[in-house]
């Protein structure tokens, strides 16, 4: 687990990061906003530990423009301000949690445990590839942020096909998976689907390329 901790208390900071390495978890901790901003650029992290009155600045303005960017990082408020206005307007802000100074370093560690196994869910759940993504629980795929409509089967041919992207996946294990799915479906109707599926691709820098007596392979094409 790889954590950024945003924390101008220097004591506090150390404290986090001594007993955090001891839960083997990888820990860089920082004093400012500026930069939080050089280590996300340089690295993903799982979670965000986020004071919010900082030397440079207000943390939940500088949330706000992370959420612009990234909505998937999940954010834990740490902070002194215990108003519940401050906490109502924190989680609305972005935060997926907030726990206010003093507080129990156990609970803290139980709330980084769930945040961190509720955003690795999330991750193989949502699968990218390309201008391409694709979120499972939600049967929604976006190119580029646009919708791609999709009926039921063509998402799951698709799905099956995106999580193994660039490599190939053999026409009998996309039968036999949907067929775990209670889609019956048979060799002709696999590739009616595919088909189907690369019309409704063009023009989305993505292609599903056949390799015969084999299978099929989802393939990023280069954009003019």
């Amino acid at each position: 687990m790889r954590l950024l901790l945003v924390e101008d208390d220097a004591v506090i900071a150390h404290e986090l990061v001594l007993r955090w390495e001891r839960h083997q978890w990888t820990v860089e901790a920082v004093g400012t906003l500026q930069a939080a901003d050089a280590a996300l650029a340089h690295r993903a992290v799982d979670l965000v530990v986020l004071d919010l009155g900082l030397p440079d600045g207000d943390g939940l303005r500088w949330l706000a423009q992370l959420r612009r960017t990234d909505r998937k990082t999940p954010v834990l408020v740490l902070t002194a301000r215990d108003r519940v206005v401050d906490r109502v307007e924190g989680l609305r802000t972005g935060a997926d949690d907030y726990l206010v100074k003093p507080f129990a370093v156990e609970e803290l560690d139980a709330r980084v445990e769930v945040l961190t196994r509720r955003a690795q869910r999330t991750r193989e759940d949502c699968v990218q590839y390309g201008r391409l993504s694709w979120f499972g629980n939600e049967g929604r795929v976006d190119i580029a942020g646009q919708p791609l409509v999709l009926l039921p089967r063509e998402f799951e041919v698709l799905g099956l096909l995106v999580r193994r992207a660039p490599r190939l996946v053999p026409k009998r294990a996309l039968i036999d998976a949907l067929a775990e799915r209670n889609l019956e479906l048979s060799d002709s109707a696999a590739e009616v689907y595919v088909s189907r599926l690369r019309r409704k691709l063009t023009g989305s820098g993505l292609a599903i390329r056949t390799l015969r007596g084999f299978g099929y392979v989802l393939e990023a094409e280069a954009l003019p």
